[in-house]
């Protein structure tokens, strides 16, 4: 999803810029280490991890880990930097957002990321968040796929779904009152997460998404470097 028109999310990217540009250059300090411990990306509690879920309200089918990279696996990693317990923090040159807990913790996970994932960065708020989200493109997407259009606001959205671009959960992030238009949300296609993509914001496994969400409360505080 292309947000870069929206004039809030001007006027959000403009007041931000120059955070960014503090985080980026600190980045050697706030980004979580890396462990040591190798990843085996066929071991049974990967499966477990990224095993369906027919439970939920369209169920959702195994990951083919084959298709993603290890290193992008959720896993616990050792977090040194400045930021707070419950604080998420996206990392887009390395394709990584942790969620930052006790004791010099974080779980890290893999992410995707559109265009509209790389024009914003700085802080913010997770003011909601959403089981099965709807999509709405915005108009200037319509505007270069007049296919998508059936799915605009006047026509209610796309619903939620298996193929939803939103996938199974979404955080929808605000600075203030005022909606940045930026989201961090599951996605269907879970063999772009670690690489870059036409459209979207910050996306992630759908099975690491209700993840997230599970332990993500509104109002908790977001980074994005």
């Amino acid at each position: 999803m292309d947000y870069a028109s929206h004039p809030t999310r001007r006027r959000f990217l403009a007041g931000s810029a120059s955070l960014g540009a503090l985080a980026l250059a600190g980045c050697t300090t706030t980004t979580p280490q890396e462990e040591t411990a190798k990843i085996d990306p066929i071991s049974s509690s990967y499966k477990l991890m990224y095993g369906p879920l027919p439970d939920e309200k369209f169920p959702i089918p195994a990951v083919d880990l084959s298709r993603v990279p290890s290193k992008f696996y959720r896993r616990q990693v050792d977090y040194f930097g400045p930021e707070p317990p419950g604080t998420v923090v996206v990392d887009t040159s390395q394709f990584y957002l942790y969620l930052v807990q006790e004791n010099r913790r974080a779980t890290r996970y893999g992410v995707g990321l559109g265009r509209a994932g790389f024009e914003w960065s700085g802080r913010a708020r997770i003011a909601w968040k959403q089981e099965w989200p709807k999509w709405t493109p915005p108009a200037s997407m319509i505007e270069r796929e007049p296919e998508l259009e059936q799915w605009s606001a006047a026509n209610g959205g796309m619903p939620p779904g298996l193929n939803n671009p939103l996938g199974a959960r979404a955080l929808y992030i605000f600075e203030g009152n005022i909606d940045t238009l930026y989201r961090v949300h599951g996605s269907p296609e879970y063999w772009t997460i670690g690489k870059a993509v036409s459209s979207g914001c910050v996306r992630m496994m759908n099975q690491d998404a209700i993840d997230l969400y599970n332990r993500v409360p509104t109002r908790s505080q977001i980074l994005v470097i």
